[in-house]
């Protein structure tokens, strides 16, 4: 009877720790110890481990020999391949939805590219930035392909989060205003290539970690 009950934990867990891995709160390298963990939610080591598991399996953590798990670092070829998978998922998901949008969703779209604007912080523009994006995708009505590109925009956060938790300026998305006057306009080539360039930009900057130490940080800026 018990095994439900570990598995609806060890999803919360998961759930909670990925959440604190794509916002930055633990960085990447740091370690994930089960007795921490089982101590924070009040159970034993079981669910912790299932939970670990999970992360491992969104690619959030990595178990290693006599070390134990770790939250996954990432490199400027990991940015890459997200950024290249984003433009070819993304480009066939806007051409799927494109007979479906209506002058709605698109004056919703452009809504959230303001909203983007007046943010103030990394999460707030990133949390407009992807509602502009389920928009104009979301009527491909493909629902394994938006999974797929969910999981990749959560990705994207990672690497933005871990960036610019800090130290962050609003950039004015022209980008996003050009898809929407393409798509208003009726050419969805153009839509398409601004759409691919769009989620390709990966921008660079030094962070300093807790311990002192300096690294490089990549990020998706579209």
């Amino acid at each position: 009877m018990s095994a439900p009950k570990d598995e609806t934990i060890a999803i919360r867990i998961a759930k909670v720790l990925a959440d604190r891995i794509i916002s930055g709160a633990i960085e990447p390298g740091a370690r994930l110890r089960q007795d921490h963990v089982a101590e924070e939610f009040a159970t034993s080591h079981v669910p912790v481990r299932e939970a670990f598991r999970r992360l491992e399996a969104q690619g959030l953590a990595v178990s290693e020999p006599r070390r134990g798990v770790r939250v996954a670092a990432f490199n400027l070829e990991e940015v890459k391949e997200v950024a290249q998978m984003r433009a070819a998922l993304e480009g066939l998901a806007l051409r799927q939805a494109a007979p479906h949008l209506t002058a709605t969703i698109l004056d919703e779209a452009e809504e959230a590219t303001k909203a983007g604007d007046r943010s103030r912080d990394v999460r707030s523009w990133e949390e407009a930035n992807r509602r502009f994006h389920r928009l104009i995708l979301a009527p491909c009505r493909m629902p394994r392909l938006l999974a797929a590109i969910d999981d990749l925009h959560a990705a994207s956060a990672r690497f933005l989060f871990a960036a610019w938790r800090s130290e962050w300026e609003t950039p004015t998305d022209q980008d996003h205003r050009a898809i929407l006057a393409a798509l208003r306009a009726g050419k969805l080539d153009d839509a398409a290539a601004t759409l691919a360039r769009h989620v390709q930009r990966v921008g660079l900057k030094p962070v300093r970690s807790a311990s002192g130490a300096t690294r490089e940080a990549f990020a998706i800026i579209g």
